[in-house]
């Protein structure tokens, strides 16, 4: 199958939703590698920049604010010439990497389309990928489209082709050695690097749609995008803590829980899989009801709204959980 027949399958499947709720988006601007040099450089240093897509946008604008208070730089948001002198030291991470895809890589199931309606996505054996494009995309903290913009529509998918990506490679592999065999796999699977620095609290910032990973002395070592409540369902503000992690979770649907859920929604057991409504991961939070966790659909993190908990996409929520312990302090402001 063609590279260009799948991106077309897997991108009107994970849009759908998105494109029902809007009116058709402008073009996109073309893919410049200088900008994906520095959401690469980002990424690896923990400073997650959103999409690997080489385009400017609100979320590099946060990485940026994050590496630069991190470096005691003017918090600009612009890849100024303070900041590219601070980055410099980290070039050797260049901005893509071309792979020959392994039969791990490109393996299934593959679901197609996911249906909308929680109880029957119960009824199915795994909330998996819908296609090997979309697979590779999360892997590599990117998307179909941009995949496209990198290779040639004639590009095969399939277990020995040759496929350019952005360059999410971890620096490490080496997983501390009481994780489980199963979430060990689901990390290699989105390249989660595991050099990442440890923190000792959390603050999640409703107005700056972000997560900031603090040390003890307080300082910012890491940040991610986060979307954060509605109106419906606003971030439950004050302090908290982190009580347990569920990794690989399957998903508790209770209708009543839910402000949206339909007049003849009946409660269900979701199986687990990237594409399940929490993602990769459950941190569970004193709160009750309300935990951090992965997402479905990356590219609305920072853009859409969410039923009061902390989404972030699957490769950064599973960061996250090598970075902070059970019973850290997370603070939620606005």
């Amino acid at each position: 199958m063609r590279f260009k027949s799948l991106l077309a399958a897997a991108a009107a499947a994970a849009m759908a939703p998105v494109v029902a709720a809007a009116q058709a988006p402008a073009a996109a601007p073309p893919l410049d590698r200088n900008i994906l040099h520095v959401q690469v450089i980002l990424d690896h240093l923990g400073f997650a920049p959103g999409i690997l897509d080489g385009r400017g946008g609100q979320s590099l604008e946060l990485a940026l604010r994050g590496f630069q208070e991190s470096r005691g730089l003017p918090r600009t948001g612009k890849p100024d010439a303070a900041t590219m002198r601070a980055l410099y030291p980290y070039r050797a991470a260049r901005p893509t990497v071309t792979i020959k895809l392994t039969a791990d890589m490109v393996r299934g199931p593959f679901l197609g389309a996911i249906p909308h309606d929680y109880n029957k996505q119960a009824e199915l054996p795994t909330l998996g990928y819908r296609s090997p494009m979309e697979k590779l995309a999360e892997m590599f903290h990117t998307t179909p489209a941009v995949l496209l913009a990198l290779n040639s529509p004639a590009t095969r998918i399939a277990q020995g082709a040759t496929v350019t990506f952005p360059n999410a490679l971890p620096t490490s592999r080496n997983y501390p050695g009481e994780i489980k065999p199963e979430w060990r796999q689901t990390l290699t699977m989105l390249n989660v690097d595991a050099a990442s620095p440890q923190g000792d609290s959390i603050v999640v910032d409703k107005s700056e749609g972000s997560l900031r990973v603090l040390d003890k002395a307080g300082k910012l070592i890491a940040q991610f995008p986060v979307t954060t409540g509605s109106e419906h369902d606003p971030l439950p503000l004050g302090t908290w803590k982190i009580q347990g992690k569920d990794y690989n979770p399957k998903f508790h649907y209770n209708p009543s829980l839910f402000w949206d859920a339909k007049k003849n929604d009946q409660k269900a057991m979701l199986p687990p899989g990237p594409n399940g409504p929490v993602g990769v991961v459950w941190i569970d939070l004193s709160k009750p009801h309300y935990g951090i966790h992965g997402t479905p659909e990356p590219s609305t993190i920072g853009r859409s709204e969410s039923h009061g908990c902390i989404r972030m996409a699957n490769w950064d929520v599973a960061r996250l959980t090598l970075m902070i312990g059970n019973g850290a302090k997370a603070v939620f402001q606005a």
